[in-house]
């Protein structure tokens, strides 16, 4: 049991590092650089999305942390029935994952908001239409939400499932 706690966690962490990671950059750094150099932008925009495994890795790295972290809370808890969860640590580290799984949600909304958006941004030719720019400032709108709701709730996971076990 203890190796299959060790692997499990070493995966949670690691991927976890390596979601949050993407993520992060992704919407702090990245996105507000393709969105200020214009038609550059666009086309690395279109690049990431579309020609490599940037998605792919996201969603491994996300689906991984979930995964695992789901099989330790249940270790942890008996699967769902100990008092455990109901302690300080419990507690936090149920906070957090569901921080964590509503991230994980955020994330795929930000993942297929993007798609479009690559999509979208290869069909413009030239200064966007009038009904193209409508289009196109509901798509942004909807990213900066999802951008922000995973952000929101990755930090939230990172902070309780960094400290819940000084809880108790």
């Amino acid at each position: 049991m203890l190796i299959l706690f060790s692997v499990l966690r070493f995966l949670h962490i690691v991927a976890g590092i390596l979601w949050a990671g993407g993520a992060i950059a992704l919407s702090l750094f990245i996105a507000p650089t393709m969105g200020a150099i214009g038609d550059a932008g666009k086309q690395f925009a279109g690049h990431l999305m579309g020609k490599t495994k940037f998605t792919m890795y996201m969603t491994v790295t996300a689906a991984t942390t979930v995964l695992a972290g789901s099989i330790l809370y249940g270790i942890d808890s008996n699967w769902f029935q100990s008092n455990w969860m109901m302690t300080p640590t419990g507690t936090g580290f149920g906070i957090g994952s569901t921080a964590g799984l509503v991230a994980f949600v955020f994330g795929f909304m930000l993942g297929n908001v993007n798609q479009k958006l690559a999509v979208f941004g290869a069909q413009i030719q030239g200064k966007p239409t009038a009904e193209q720019m409508v289009t196109l400032q509901a798509l942004v709108k909807r990213q900066t939400m999802a951008a922000r709701g995973n952000l929101f709730f990755m930090f939230i996971a990172i902070s309780m499932m960094a400290t819940a076990r000084l809880f108790g």
